[in-house]
């Protein structure tokens, strides 16, 4: 597991104290307030990882999030001032190489206790929009000494949209708080078993609601659902591969119009977080519908449902709508 050597949040009271402040502007949310109140402070990079702190961390945690809602992960920039202050916190839950500023700021600011959570599971490789018939991929990446996998580039960040590997990452960073916070590790250890229970069951729900289809396939703005596919044996088309902003080739519009048809595809999805552009260009050129796939990575009074579990249950609904479940 990629965690650096944690200490209490008590022995670090000072630094918090000087920093406390500071960060709550950088994050946009409430945090840092282990000086007051006894709580360790964790900085998560955007909101899987928040909602994963939350749920662990219970009353024993004050959580911020680099990410504010509404901005798009990817588009992430981080100043040198905010670098800084990031410094300052008890625990920095991140997932490497989805979000190049962090990652960034994360090695200049020096951060004494920080988890990677791409190294709690196994990312693999999924290949995007046009790259092969099925979405999916060989396996890449390296193991450390304690046989974590470790995502190299090309791999799929994505990975907290199948819950399956989502609880492998909410086991492994509640592993963390129970050594970062050993007063509270009981809480920390009912607290993962509870969230545990609850993505066993979201898995239960896709497994059971996505049987009895009418076709395997989905088409995405955003090729963000690799692992959800993998998961539950879909064929993900992605129309301009992991940004939802590019623009689509001519060919490959056309590549996805005889592709609709071969398949049965009743549906294009887009996002929540980015523009409806192409989805709705490519439904009107092939007599599709729309709908929204939600890739999870903000929460916003647009999206679908309030936290993880309820926006992950509206995708469910959404895809059984679209490939023929019943």
């Amino acid at each position: 597991m990629n965690v650096r050597r944690l200490i209490p949040a008590a022995a670090l009271t000072g630094a918090v104290a000087l920093g406390a402040g500071a960060l709550t502007a950088c994050s946009g949310a409430t945090a840092a307030g282990g000086a007051k109140d006894g709580k360790l402070d964790v900085v998560a990079s955007f909101y899987p990882l928040q909602f994963l702190a939350e749920q662990i961390g219970g009353d024993h945690v004050a959580v911020s999030t680099l990410t504010k809602p509404g901005v798009e992960p990817h588009d992430l920039e981080i100043t040198p001032k905010q670098t800084a202050q990031l410094g300052e916190a008890d625990v920095v839950l991140y997932l490497k190489t989805l979000q190049p500023a962090v990652d960034k700021a994360v090695e200049q600011a020096g951060v004494e206790n920080t988890v990677d959570a791409a190294s709690l599971t196994k990312l693999v490789h999924h290949d995007l929009a046009g790259e092969d018939e099925h979405g999916s991929g060989a396996e890449h990446g390296s193991e450390d000494e304690h046989g974590h996998e470790h995502g190299e580039a090309g791999d799929d960040p994505h990975v907290w949209l199948d819950p399956v590997k989502y609880a492998e990452i909410a086991k492994g960073f509640g592993a963390t708080l129970e050594k970062a916070d050993p007063a509270h590790a009981a809480d920390y250890k009912k607290n993962t078993a509870d969230l545990v229970g609850k993505l066993t069951a979201l898995d239960t729900e896709f497994k059971d609601g996505l049987k009895n289809r009418t076709t395997d396939t989905f088409i995405t703005t955003h090729s963000a659902f690799g692992y959800l596919a993998e998961r539950y044996g879909l064929d993900q088309e992605g129309i301009s591969g992991v940004d939802p902003e590019a623009e689509p080739s001519p060919a490959r519009m056309k590549e996805l119009q005889a592709l609709a048809k071969k398949d049965n595809v009743t549906t294009v999805f887009f996002e929540t977080l980015a523009s409806d552009k192409t989805a709705k260009t490519l439904a009107a050129d092939t007599g599709l519908k729309t709908d929204v796939l939600d890739p999870l990575e903000g929460i916003t009074d647009k999206s679908q449902g309030a936290d993880y579990v309820e926006v992950m249950r509206s995708n469910l609904k959404n895809l059984q709508k679209a490939l023929g479940s019943k």
